[in-house]
């Protein structure tokens, strides 16, 4: 798996349809304070690189504590989190300019590894938003630091 971990002061997500405009069959979702995350599944992923991640990405010390300093988690700071799928995490540009996504997994394994994920986040305390995968979002956050973390568990 693959995350892009990014800290936010706000950050949101609505689904646009064939037409171009807002499906009105997706509820637009928004944080405050936390994390914005961008979620590449590989065919390989499971319960062991969900769960790392997840207890990972919850004790992440990226939060200014009184000093000023990065010690404090989303969990010590009361933060959400905005879950994003995201396939193209996996692009491989090594050949031509055409990006091939091979590395990225199947949809429907790829979308089950994901909502595992995201229920292992939610069983950390932290309230997770999501979009909605396989759609053309529209995502905006504000990014706070900038603090951009990435992560792979292929390193583990």
């Amino acid at each position: 798996m693959k995350v892009v971990v990014q800290r936010v002061s706000q950050a949101s997500v609505d689904v646009v349809n064939e037409l171009g405009t807002i499906d009105p069959t997706f509820e637009p979702q928004q944080i405050g304070p936390g994390f914005m995350l961008l979620v590449g599944v590989s065919d390989e992923d499971g319960e062991e690189q969900l769960s790392w991640l997840a207890h990972k990405i919850l004790n992440l010390r990226v939060f200014e504590d009184e000093q000023g300093k990065m010690n404090r988690s989303i969990k010590d700071i009361g933060g959400e989190i905005l879950s994003i799928s995201q396939f193209t995490l996996f692009a491989d540009v090594r050949k031509g300019n055409r990006p091939s996504f091979v590395k990225a997994g199947k949809p429907e394994h790829a979308n089950i590894t994901w909502i595992k994920f995201n229920e292992a986040l939610r069983s950390g305390g932290v309230p997770v938003r999501e979009g909605r995968f396989g759609a053309h979002m529209r995502v905006g956050l504000i990014n706070d630091g900038p603090v951009t973390i990435a992560i792979d568990t292929d390193n583990l």
